[in-house]
């Protein structure tokens, strides 16, 4: 039986943890007959490895990648080209960061967020997604498809702050990259929002251990009763979406925003007993 992503050639960004919704895309890209690249900070290169060692199919080694680096930006397509001398079939953005100061719950107010702290979670979670885009063009195979990782910013979420300001500009950056990238090449442009993961990224909103801390299970909750079809937030869902925008199946979505959290952003869910006057 064939797969999705059967003779595709994939490049995957973001893992930290065999938790990570990178991982996980990863793991079912391959299922799916992709051969798959992944990327890491240089410091974390050793520790990246050893966790791609979980992964269905062996890796080569991580590219290291620091989005905010143009020296690392510039040497990404020749690192590609000795490790996939056929081209890049597909590209997964899972990356994003903000500083203590402005997101979770120690965090400062949010009018008190300093600029420099924005900026950087701007250049990370944002801007960096343009920057992959362009580093990676000459390399991309026509029609490819680029997908990024989004959390719905519509609405003003606790502990979130300007982490949810930077989403927001992620999500106006996918529109212009789809338009670069798709008049280029025909490739794709993509966002997953997806619903609330339990993740490293979790426990750095949630401020203590992901399994114990209240406001996130709150938040999981909420978003389960929310959810028409339920939400267990397993990350796995997850990563079978980005895998369907990754494939050919999608060939006229681009520039596009595609929801997978059990349908919570679009339904409001009031608990049993909740007073509704």
């Amino acid at each position: 039986m064939s797969g999705l992503l059967d003779g595709k050639t994939i490049l995957v960004t973001g893992i930290i943890t065999d938790a990570s919704i990178a991982f996980h895309a990863a793991a079912i890209a391959q299922e799916q007959g992709a051969k798959v690249i992944i990327t890491g900070i240089s410091e974390r290169l050793r520790l990246i490895d050893r966790i791609a060692k979980r992964l269905p199919k062996e890796v080569p080694p991580a590219i290291g990648l620091d989005v905010t680096s143009d020296e690392d930006l510039r040497k990404l397509p020749d690192e590609i080209r000795r490790l996939a001398p056929e081209g890049l079939d597909g590209v997964l953005h899972s990356i994003a960061f903000a500083p203590k100061t402005l997101m979770g719950p120690d965090a400062l107010p949010f009018l008190d967020g300093p600029s420099a702290d924005a900026a950087k979670s701007f250049e990370i979670s944002a801007w960096s997604y343009a920057a992959l885009a362009r580093a990676v063009l000459p390399v991309m195979n026509e029609r490819g498809s680029i997908v990024g990782m989004d959390f719905d910013p519509r609405t003003a979420m606790p502990y979130y702050n300007w982490m949810g300001v930077a989403k927001a500009a992620l999500e106006s950056v996918n529109r212009y990259v789809a338009r670069e990238v798709g008049y280029a090449k025909k490739i794709r442009s993509n966002l997953i929002a997806a619903g609330p993961v339990k993740t490293l990224a979790a426990k750095a909103i949630a401020g203590t251990a992901t399994d114990d801390a209240k406001q996130l299970k709150q938040l999981d909750t909420y978003w389960d009763g929310a959810s028409p079809i339920g939400w267990d937030g397993g990350a796995e869902v997850v990563g079978k979406s980005i895998v369907a925008l990754l494939s050919d199946w999608l060939p006229a979505t681009t520039g596009s925003i595609i929801y997978v959290d059990g349908g919570a952003s679009h339904n409001t869910w009031f608990p049993e007993n909740a007073p509704l006057d």
